[in-house]
C-alpha cells in the first residue's frame, strides 16, 4: 500500500522437527533497537494519517459514547465488618476513589484510596490487588505505573494515612494473616510468571522477608487467598490443567502450609470451608473434575484430608457444568451453567432445602457479587443482557425476596424495549450447533442489507456471555446488529465444550465461527460485504485464523492484541507464559503439536491473497502478547497481501494487554475502532436516529 511503513531486514531461520521456517520480521522482538521503535512510530504515524479523515466523527462518536455515563457515580457499598465499603467516581477524573463509612452510610466519608492522585504523573496506571487487615486499620495495595504487570506493593495505616516505608517491588497477589500483621505475596520470575510465595511482616525491610514456597515447573503459576470463614490461608497452584492447594491457619502465619490433596495430571479442585456449629464439625468443600469432566462437590472434614473422607454433595452430570459455590452459615450458592446459559441455586444447609433463581432474557450474564462476611443470608448477585444494563441485586435466601440496589444509568433517554435480544443456533461442519447471543433495534428486519459486528473469543473454557454495553448502542443505532459467537474452546456449553476447541481440536474454535457468520448470512442478518468481526488476545488469534482461512467472508476486522505468532512464541520458554500455554495449544516440541500448531498460526500462514480492512492494536509492554507479534503480522500482511484495502496498526507505547488506563483512555480507543469500523462500512458519516425521551427504567 502506497505510502505504508516498510520493514525490511535480515531474515531469521528457525528450524524445528526438520522443518525450516523463514522469519523475515523476527527482529522486530529487539524492543531496545532504535529500528523497532522506529518502525512502530512509523506505523503509528501512517495510521494517524489513514484516519485523519475520521477525526471529526471520532470525536463526535466519544462525545456520544460519553453522554450515555453517569460520570460521577457510586458503586452499591459492602458491609464488613463495621464498615460499608464503596467506590465513587467524578465527573473529569479518570479513576476511582475507594472510600469507606463506619457503623452507618450517615456517617462521615473516609477516602482509603484516591487512585487520580495515585496515577498523576503516569502515561498509564493500573491498582492490582488491594486488601484492608482483618481488623479494618491497615491496607495493602499494589500498583502499575506501565502496563507490565509487575505491581509494587504498599502498605498505609488507615488511621493515620502514613504508606509504611517499605515498597515491595515485582508482586502480583497479597493476602493478610489474622495477625494484622503478616501478609503473604507472591512474586514473578523473568517469564512472568507467578513462582514464589513470600511472608512479609509490617515494618520489616522487604530483604527480611521469608520464601514461602517456590514453584519449580514452569507450567504452574501460584496465587494467595483466603476463605471466607476468616479461618485459613490458601496457596493455589494451577497449571492449566491440574491443581494443588496448600492451608495454613490464618491465625497461626509462622505455621506450615499443608497440602490438601497432592497435584495430579488432569485433576483440579478447589475448596470453601465452613467452620461447623453446634449440629456439625468444621469442615471444607472441595470442587473437582476427578472422573468428573463437569466437575463434582465433594465434603471432608477439615482433621482429615484423605480421599477415604470425601463424600459426595453434588454428583457429576453431563449436562450440568459445577463451575463455583460461595459458603456461608447456613446457605450454600450454586453457580452452574446448563444450555449454554448461567444459573444459581441456593441450598439451606440445615434443611437441605433448594431454591432456583429465575432470569427472564434468553441470554445473559450473571455472577456473585462482594460477600466478605461468612454469618449472612443475603447473596449478592450482579445481573445483565444484551439490553439490560449492569445491575445489582441483593436476594434474601431465607425469604426468597430479590432487591434491586443499582442499575447501572444510561444517560440519554435509553429505552431498552426499543432493543430485542435472541439465542440462535447455527450449525457446524461436524453437525454440532453453536449458540449465538444477537441483539438490535426492532425495527430492524433479517433483509440481507444490515451491518452486523461478530463477535467472538473461543479459547481456556472462559464463556463470553452476554452483556451490556452502552457504547454499543452507538452501533445499535445506526442499524448494526452486534453478534457473539459461542464457538467450542470456550466454556458456555460445559467443559466438553472447551475441550473440543483445545489441543489436536483447535481448528473447531475458528470452523464454528466460521459457521455463525455463514448462518447469519443465509439467515438474512447481513451479507459478507456489510460484515464486521472483532476479538482480542486469543480472539485475536480466531480473527487471525479465519482471514486466513475465508477472507471473502468478511468486510472489516479488528484484532485486539492479537496471539497471532503461536508456533514461535510458544517454542520460547523464555517468553510470559509459554511453558504454561502447553496444556491449552499442546507443546509444540512434540512434531504433532507443532504440525498442527502450524496448520493454523495466523502469522505462519498469510497468504498471497485479499484481505478485509483491518485493524490491528498491541502494547509495547505487554506480558501477555509481546508486541511484536501484531507488529509482525502486520508487517507481513503488508508485503503478502493482494489488495488495496485499510492495514492499520496502532501500537499503545505507554500500555499492556488492556490497553489505555482510566475510563476516558479506553473510551477514546472504543471510540477510535468503532470509527474504523464504520468508516469501512460507510456509516461513518450517519448519524443515529434520534432517541425517544424515555425514562431510564
Amino acid at each position: 500500500m502506497s505510502g505504508a511503513p516498510i520493514a525490511k531486514k535480515q531474515p531469521k531461520t528457525l528450524e524445528n522437527h526438520g522443518d525450516i521456517r523463514i522469519d523475515d520480521y523476527y527482529w522486530l522482538r529487539d524492543r531496545t533497537a532504535a529500528d523497532t521503535l522506529d518502525y512502530l512510530k512509523a506505523e503509528n504515524d501512517y495510521t494517524e494519517a489513514q484516519t485523519a479523515h475520521t477525526k471529526a466523527f471520532q470525536k463526535a462518536l466519544y462525545d456520544e459514547m460519553l453522554g450515555r455515563i453517569q460520570e460521577t457515580d457510586l458503586s452499591v457499598p459492602t458491609k464488613n465488618g463495621d464498615y460499608f465499603y464503596y467506590s465513587r467516581t467524578e465527573e473529569g477524573k479518570a479513576y476511582r476513589i475507594l472510600c469507606r463509612k463506619r457503623h452507618s452510610l450517615d456517617n462521615p466519608e473516609e477516602i482509603l484510596l484516591d487512585e487520580n492522585q495515585l496515577a498523576t504523573g503516569h502515561e498509564f496506571f493500573d491498582l492490582g490487588d488491594y486488601e484492608t487487615s482483618l481488623d479494618h486499620q491497615l491496607l495493602a495495595y499494589a500498583t502499575d505505573t506501565n502496563g507490565s504487570e509487575r505491581y509494587t506493593l504498599v502498605f498505609k495505616d488507615l488511621a493515620t494515612g502514613q504508606i509504611y516505608p517499605e515498597a515491595i517491588e515485582n508482586t502480583s497477589e497479597v493476602v493478610w494473616a489474622n495477625d494484622n500483621r503478616t501478609v503473604f505475596y507472591t512474586r514473578l520470575d523473568d517469564a512472568h510468571r507467578p513462582y514464589q510465595v513470600w511472608k512479609h511482616k509490617l515494618g520489616e525491610t522487604p530483604d527480611q522477608d521469608q520464601l514461602i514456597y517456590e514453584e519449580a515447573d514452569d507450567a504452574f503459576y501460584l496465587s494467595v487467598g483466603g476463605t471466607r470463614s476468616n479461618a485459613y490461608l490458601l496457596i493455589a497452584i494451577n497449571s492449566k490443567v491440574t491443581s494443588e492447594l496448600r492451608i495454613l491457619d490464618a491465625n497461626r502465619p509462622d505455621g506450615e502450609f499443608q497440602v490438601v490433596c497432592p497435584r495430579q495430571y488432569g485433576v483440579e479442585y478447589s475448596i470453601s470451608h465452613h467452620p461447623g456449629d453446634h449440629n456439625s464439625a468444621s469442615r471444607f468443600y472441595i470442587i473437582t473434575n476427578e472422573a468428573a469432566i463437569n466437575f463434582k462437590l465433594l465434603v471432608t472434614p477439615v482433621d482429615n484430608l484423605s480421599k477415604e473422607t470425601w463424600q459426595t454433595v453434588i454428583p457429576h452430570r453431563a449436562d450440568v457444568q459445577l463451575k463455583d459455590i460461595d459458603i456461608f452459615t447456613d446457605h450454600m450458592v450454586i453457580y452452574e451453567r446448563q444450555g449454554g446459559l448461567p444459573t444459581i441455586r441456593i441450598q439451606k444447609l440445615s434443611t437441605g432445602e433448594e431454591t432456583a433463581l429465575d432470569f427472564p432474557e434468553p441470554t445473559y450474564s450473571v455472577w456473585s457479587g462482594a460477600m466478605p462476611e461468612f454469618d449472612n443470608k443475603t447473596l449478592r448477585f450482579s445481573y445483565t443482557s444484551l439490553i439490560t444494563p449492569s445491575s445489582v441485586f441483593d436476594y434474601d435466601m431465607d425469604t426468597h425476596q430479590r432487591q434491586l440496589k443499582k442499575e447501572t444509568p444510561v444517560l440519554g433517554g435509553y429505552d431498552r424495549s426499543q432493543y430485542q435480544s435472541e439465542w440462535l443456533m447455527a450449525t457446524a461442519a461436524d453437525g454440532t450447533q453453536i449458540p449465538i447471543s444477537l441483539v438490535y433495534k426492532k425495527d430492524i428486519q433479517p433483509s440481507g442489507e444490515n451491518p452486523l459486528l461478530l463477535y467472538g473469543y473461543g479459547s481456556y473454557g472462559a464463556s463470553m456471555s452476554a452483556y451490556f454495553s452502552s457504547p454499543r448502542l452507538s452501533l445499535l443505532d445506526r442499524g448494526m446488529v452486534f453478534a457473539i459467537a459461542h464457538i467450542r474452546g470456550g466454556g458456555e456449553m460445559g467443559r466438553p465444550w472447551y475441550e473440543a476447541g483445545k489441543f489436536l481440536y483447535k481448528k473447531n474454535t475458528f470452523t464454528d465461527f466460521i459457521a455463525c457468520a455463514e448462518y447469519l448470512i443465509a439467515q438474512q442478518w447481513t451479507r459478507a460485504d456489510r460484515l464486521a468481526i472483532m476479538g482480542g488476545s486469543a480472539g485475536g488469534l480466531l480473527m487471525g485464523a479465519v482471514l486466513n482461512m475465508r477472507p471473502d467472508l468478511f468486510k472489516v476486522a479488528i484484532a485486539a492484541v492479537p496471539f497471532v505468532d503461536v508456533v514461535t512464541t510458544i517454542l520460547d520458554p523464555t517468553l510470559p507464559l509459554s511453558v504454561m500455554e502447553w496444556d491449552e495449544w499442546g507443546n509444540p516440541n512434540e512434531k504433532e503439536f507443532y504440525d498442527y500448531m502450524k496448520s493454523y498460526s495466523p502469522y505462519d500462514n498469510v497468504a498471497a491473497q485479499a484481505y478485509p480492512d483491518l485493524l490491528i492494536t498491541g502494547g509495547l509492554n505487554d506480558p501477555r502478547v509481546s508486541y511484536w507479534e501484531p507488529a509482525k503480522w502486520t508487517a507481513k500482511l503488508r508485503h503478502l497481501k493482494t489488495d488495496q484495502n485499510q492495514l492499520l496498526l496502532k501500537t499503545n507505547m505507554d500500555a499492556g494487554h488492556g490497553g489505555a488506563s482510566g475510563r476516558y483512555g479506553w473510551l477514546e480507543e472504543t471510540a477510535f475502532e468503532y470509527t474504523f469500523m464504520l468508516d469501512s462500512l460507510n456509516l461513518a458519516t450517519t448519524e443515529p436516529p434520534l432517541l425517544s425521551n424515555a425514562t431510564v427504567v
